[in-house]
């Protein structure tokens, strides 16, 4: 059964505002109260609770083994009091309690570290939702507005891209793959390629399915994620066109080898960020793009 609270943030406030200035006087100053007010404010705060939590020492009032807890509990009572106001005020002025953002898995996750920690400092009440998405599935949360923020490899008709990243997508196999176990020693062509096994990512689109990157190889199995990829290919088990950032370690340690194929084949993808509808997005939405914008490696892109 709910029991409404006695005690009263005022009286809080004026306990910690004795303990934190030293004294009576301190804490009227600071909270534009008079001495007397906060005097008897602390007095009643000592009589509802089991025990006191200030002794007056001369002119000084000093913690009571009980205050030095009780104190510790205020400051939290009070720092959440002020977070709900302040979340009252934000929503009041339009400010959104929780953002989306869809994240293409083209992009690795490291990249987007920075902007969560600015993001979680300038906006610490509102809720941040993030969607790992794939090929078409990542158009799709901008197309249907389940994200308020998307970051992908195209943009569709009637939206806006802004450049964020760039991805590199090389082929890799085991470095004990037959493929580079072939006796002429030549670049290996699409067709050579073909008949061996390829690792393709599963398309997280509804609508529309997508086979990037797919060669069309006799043998083909589907993962859901690069990760996991990279674990089949650590295997020995096929090859893959993957980014070159989500691979990094591997390649310096000699777990998987680029592949050499003619030409010098690969993909060079742009990764950009778009909003799902630009002129309703909060002060939220925006800043979050903005800091996007201003961490992401876009400069190497426009140089």
């Amino acid at each position: 059964m709910y029991r409404s609270p006695r005690i009263t943030l005022d009286q809080w406030a004026a306990f910690q505002a004795v303990v934190e200035e030293g004294s009576f006087a301190g804490a009227a100053e600071r909270l534009n109260k008079s001495q007397s007010s906060i005097s008897y404010a602390v007095a009643k705060l000592n009589e509802q609770l089991p025990a006191p939590v200030l002794q007056l020492q001369g002119r000084k009032a000093v913690l009571t083994d009980e205050g030095h807890v009780m104190y510790r509990r205020a400051t939290l009572l009070l720092n959440q009091a002020g977070e709900t106001e302040d979340v009252a005020n934000m929503i009041a002025s339009g400010l959104e309690s929780e953002v989306t953002l869809a994240v293409d898995g083209l992009m690795e996750p490291t990249t987007l570290v920075p902007v969560l920690e600015q993001f979680s400092q300038d906006f610490p009440s509102t809720r941040l939702r993030i969607l790992e998405t794939q090929l078409s599935g990542t158009v799709e949360m901008l197309l249907e507005k389940k994200a308020d923020l998307v970051i992908g490899g195209q943009v569709p008709v009637g939206y806006l891209g802004t450049p964020v990243d760039s991805c590199r997508m090389i082929p890799v196999a085991h470095p004990e793959h037959p493929l580079f176990n072939r006796e002429n020693g030549d670049a290996i062509n699409d067709y050579e390629l073909r008949s061996w096994r390829q690792i393709v990512l599963r398309d997280t689109g509804i609508r529309r399915n997508q086979d990037a990157g797919w060669l069309g190889s006799e043998q083909r199995w589907t993962v859901s994620h690069f990760s996991t990829a990279v674990k089949v290919l650590k295997a020995g088990l096929g090859f893959a066109f993957l980014p070159q950032s989500w691979i990094e370690e591997e390649l310096n340690h000699g777990l998987l080898k680029m592949l050499p194929l003619a030409w010098g084949a690969e993909r060079h993808l742009t990764l950009y960020l778009m909003v799902a509808a630009t002129d309703a997005a909060g002060p939220a939405t925006r800043a979050l793009a903005d800091i996007i914008v201003a961490n992401c490696p876009s400069q190497s892109l426009t140089d």
